[in-house]
């Protein structure tokens, strides 16, 4: 669930003194499609604390319990800012998400509008990696993302890939999502670039469990 920070500018000077950097840095959020997020969104992956000390195993004892098989599941809607590196909201979106399941495996099919119209699509595939992990799968992120979940928190983490107009770029996105009653999901996503922060999304995920969806085989 997931699209991606914050940093100083100063912490950005450090890795690369070059105003291009921060160009791109400032094109790549532009370009952000969540979730993160996750979503997203929505970025769904681990424990495993890229941007920290704190793990996700300190939530094992909160409640509601996350479950992804259960929350993400049916209708649900995202709507969130993006923040650039200085902590301004660049951003907003909205994203309409419909989560399926089959065999314990999960899609997660994701359409985002943002307030100057682009739209961005993203289908998340989880799969079942046994104690509360899940891998992850999707068509702009490098590789697998993992994630896992304890109590009502779930952290995931992976690599997206962002096209821009000089060539794409890859970043490292830490998303990390608090459920907070049955039916809302808090995900707070950071963004990192040369090892430093680049921007934040910061979003809200609502379920619609009296609102049908439309699941392939269902």
């Amino acid at each position: 669930m997931r699209l991606v920070l914050t940093s100083s500018h100063h912490c950005l000077a450090t890795a690369n003194h070059s105003v291009q950097r921060v160009s791109d840095a400032r094109r790549l959020l532009g370009r952000l499609a969540i979730l993160s997020r996750g979503f997203a969104l929505l970025g769904v992956l681990v424990g495993f604390t890229a941007c920290g000390s704190t793990s996700v195993d300190d939530y094992q004892s909160r409640e509601p319990a996350f479950a992804p098989k259960d929350f993400f599941n049916g209708a649900l809607t995202a709507h969130g800012v993006v923040k650039d590196f200085s902590g301004t909201a660049i951003r907003h979106f909205r994203a309409d998400i419909i989560g399926c399941w089959s065999e314990g495996v999960g899609t997660l099919d994701e359409d985002f509008i943002f307030d100057d119209g682009e739209q961005q699509k993203r289908v998340w595939t989880l799969t079942p990696n046994g104690g509360q992990t899940y891998v992850g799968t999707a068509g702009d992120v490098v590789g697998e993302g993992l994630a896992r979940w304890q109590g009502n928190a779930m952290f995931l983490d992976y690599i997206l890939r962002i096209e821009l107009e000089n060539g794409p770029i890859d970043v490292r996105i830490d998303d990390r999502m608090y459920r907070v009653s049955d039916n809302v999901v808090i995900n707070e996503s950071k963004m990192r670039k040369f090892g430093f922060g680049v921007g934040d999304i910061l979003l809200t995920i609502i379920r619609h469990p009296d609102q049908a969806a439309d699941c392939p085989n269902a």
